[in-house]
């Protein structure tokens, strides 16, 4: 099954890693039109262990793949994998 990433929720503030400042995701299956909301720590063991498969559309309209990653700390999250310097996940809208 493959998801594609519409919005986050984050926590408002200026944080060390970013991407940890994501609550969760929400996500349509759109070969199916079914949407859901997961936590971000959730979403990240559903693509490293489940071999799930998230993705973002990016400005341009490509398809950018989100990844696991784990901080230096030990805290999961996701991250695309297109420039770490810009990462089109942190530029989704929030989710409302």
């Amino acid at each position: 099954m493959a998801i594609r990433i519409i919005c986050i929720k984050r926590n408002e503030g200026i944080h060390e890693n970013p991407w940890l400042a994501i609550n969760y995701v929400e996500w349509i299956n759109e070969r199916v039109n079914v949407n859901g909301i997961t936590e971000r720590e959730k979403i990240h063991d559903w693509i490293k262990d489940l071999a799930g498969v998230a993705y973002i559309i990016d400005k341009h309209g490509n398809k950018v793949p989100v990844e696991p990653a784990v901080s230096p700390k030990g805290d999961k999250y996701v991250k695309t994998a297109d420039d770490e310097t810009i990462d089109c996940l942190l530029s989704l809208p929030d989710c409302v």
